[in-house]
């Protein structure tokens, strides 16, 4: 396969990925090998489904050099590290897919795996916590591969795969939904429906807006009570907590201020600035009140310290964003 076969594989696998759910927007990032010293990886803040194969960054795995027209992606350092441990690995996924980054909240001493998936997972471990793009992330996930694992939950994150090419890469990222989505603790995921929209308007709040339930989510609802970031995606684009009303009228009024909110006996209200970004919410308010219910159900609630949300928060608001804003112009 050469150079170009390899762009347009990355970029079909972007949409892949997308159609899976093992990815929203633009979150994620995949890259191959291209020779022992090249890989081509993804770009930073595009959205899979504009992404063009001449948008694909070449990143140079010993130096971290890069040429092309965009900034390869800020996870770049965890994918040189596939590379340098594995040099059979020529396809790397990171994904954000909701179930194994509940499970990576709890830890796998509990995990429910049979010794063939084990195996062909390539093995599993965790690694410690790190703000996305840090090098404390990308040494916390090398520490991992050198054990010689190819699967790896990141804390608080998401989940980077290995593969000798891009089947046995999706297989695994596929394959690992499916092991977590029956190790989901407090929620029945095989009962678990598509997001449905309610009746209920949100007439007063300006932007787009909708008003949804899943079943996590009608959970987090009727409990009353706020979903606090456990997860950095919901750091980045909802902040520290997403809060709850007991009544349309309240949601309506916290929707002007927070982008979303549950509401008792319904589900949940959320605004957004675009009809992009309002799906996008709607899929990060269901995977966050999934995580929400499995972390309280296993007695292990991780949340983001306060200082690290408001930062990612930050971060997003004024870079990507804005980067979206461009692409929209």
């Amino acid at each position: 396969m050469d150079e170009r076969e390899k762009r347009a594989l990355l970029v079909a696998t972007g949409k892949e990925l997308l159609q899976e759910e093992l990815v929203a927007r633009t979150w994620g990032n995949i890259s191959c090998r291209l020779d022992s010293s090249h890989c081509l990886i993804t770009p930073s803040g595009l959205d899979y489904m504009q992404t063009q194969e001449d948008d694909i960054v070449l990143l140079d795995t010993e130096t971290e050099e890069w040429e092309g027209k965009h900034k390869p992606s800020g996870e770049r350092g965890v994918h040189i590290a596939a590379y340098n441990c594995f040099p059979e690995t020529e396809f790397v996924i990171h994904t954000h897919q909701k179930y194994a980054t509940a499970i990576g909240l709890t830890g796998l001493d509990a995990l429910d795996i049979t010794e063939e998936e084990h195996e062909k997972l390539g093995g599993i471990g965790v690694a410690a916590y790190g703000l996305p793009g840090t090098k404390k992330l990308t040494n916390a996930v090398a520490k991992v591969l050198k054990q010689g694992i190819q699967t790896v939950f990141m804390i608080h994150h998401g989940v980077l795969i290995c593969g000798r090419d891009h089947d046995e890469a999706m297989a695994r990222a596929v394959l690992l939904e499916n092991i977590c989505s029956r190790n989901i603790r407090g929620f029945d995921a095989k009962a678990e429906s598509a997001a449905a929209g309610m009746a209920m308007e949100m007439k007063n709040v300006s932007g787009y807006t909708d008003v949804f339930s899943t079943g996590a989510v009608r959970i987090c609802a009727d409990a009353g009570t706020p979903v606090y970031a456990q997860v950095d995606d919901m750091a980045q684009m909802i902040g520290r907590k997403i809060p709850a009303a007991d009544t349309a009228r309240e949601a309506e009024a916290l929707l002007k201020k927070h982008p979303a909110v549950l509401i008792k006996g319904t589900g949940a209200a959320v605004r957004a600035e675009t009809a992009d970004d309002l799906e996008a919410l709607k899929l990060l308010v269901d995977k966050s009140c999934l995580c929400a219910v499995h972390t309280l159900a296993s007695g292990r609630v991780k949340k983001i310290g306060t200082f690290d949300v408001a930062l990612m928060n930050f971060v997003y608001k004024h870079k990507y964003s804005k980067q979206k804003d461009r692409e929209r112009s």
